[in-house]
């Protein structure tokens, strides 16, 4: 049975009450909903709850089975919680990463992971499973040349530092006896996220490479996201951590040119990688720089992606 052959219908499994943390952005908003439409019952942890709630009502006018909390201090001990999808974490491209961003950016992923940890411990019902969000960061910067698959040694820099102690932090959940799930996320192309800004410069027609173009650029379909974390929720066989990355990582050069070539635009203006780690800092590794990650995990588990090339991501999407 491949791991696509197991994912949820509402008239297979039974329903679900999940705790899911970043319910409001990008991966978040589409899995909540998706999840309500199985026939889940969701609570999820955030900063603004009544927003939370209206972006989460029923068309007809109806609250669905969601609450929305500020703290886990407001989720009962005796509440049965049977999975945990931790997607919480401030964004990354945003004010350069100062002392007091990166602290920021740590607080927003290990300081929930923790909460989370210290509500499990005093839980009377423990959770099935726990799906972890990571990046492909932990790898670090790496040449185009190296492929890196899940066993691979994690890298050197803030974004690698990052998601290493988000993953050691989450990893008490599976100690304890929960089932862990951890994704490594490539750059999740959707309705959203990163791919309006990665287009824009093409759709003005000022478009072109960013530094070399050599940089790998690794990346998944959103939908291919929200599958493989309803397939982890219910398929006891999937543990570890699995690089949640497409099979068809591509240069940045040749995402351009592709993009480019959907939008019917020309992609004749590279944009030097020394102006960009001038302004940015460090956090211009995320545009200039690159990692050449595949799912092997995925790939031999049988994982059936439904956009496995980047032609096929783009063209649903543009």
């Amino acid at each position: 049975m491949t791991l696509s052959s197991t994912l949820s219908a509402p008239s297979v499994h039974p329903p679900m009450h999940v705790l899911v943390t970043g319910g409001t952005g990008f991966i978040g908003t589409a899995l909540v909903k998706q999840l309500l439409e199985a026939g889940h019952r969701i609570t999820v942890l955030t900063r603004q709850p009544q927003r939370a709630l209206a972006r989460f009502q029923r068309p007809q006018g109806t609250q669905g089975p969601v609450q929305a909390i500020r703290s886990l201090a407001e989720l009962p001990a005796t509440t049965p919680i049977d999975a945990i999808v931790n997607l919480a974490g401030a964004p990354v491209v945003g004010p350069p990463w100062t002392a007091r961003r990166r602290q920021a950016l740590l607080d927003s992923r290990v300081g929930v992971t923790e909460s989370l940890l210290a509500w499990l411990q005093g839980a009377e019902h423990q959770p099935a499973v726990w799906v972890q969000a990571s990046a492909i960061g932990y790898y670090g910067v790496r040449p185009p040349e190296e492929t890196l698959t899940e066993t691979s040694a994690p890298g050197s820099g803030f974004m690698s530092e990052l998601c290493v102690r988000w993953e050691a932090a989450a990893a008490q959940a599976a100690q304890r006896g929960v089932r862990q799930v951890v994704l490594r996320l490539g750059v999740v192309l959707g309705p959203g996220g990163a791919l309006p800004p990665l287009l824009l410069p093409i759709r003005l027609g000022v478009g072109g490479r960013m530094g070399s173009g050599r940089q790998v650029m690794s990346w998944i379909h959103r939908h291919d996201v929200l599958t493989l974390i309803t397939t982890a929720l219910h398929n006891p066989q999937m543990h570890g951590v699995y690089n949640a990355t497409a099979p068809e990582p591509v240069t940045q050069a040749r995402f351009v040119a592709t993009a480019g070539q959907l939008l019917h635009r020309p992609v004749w203006l590279p944009v030097p990688a020394a102006p960009l780690r001038w302004a940015m800092g460090e956090m211009a590794q995320l545009f200039v720089d690159g990692q050449n990650v595949v799912p092997a995990r995925l790939q031999a588990e049988g994982f059936a992606f439904r956009y496995p090339t980047l032609q096929q991501a783009l063209r649903d999407l543009v």
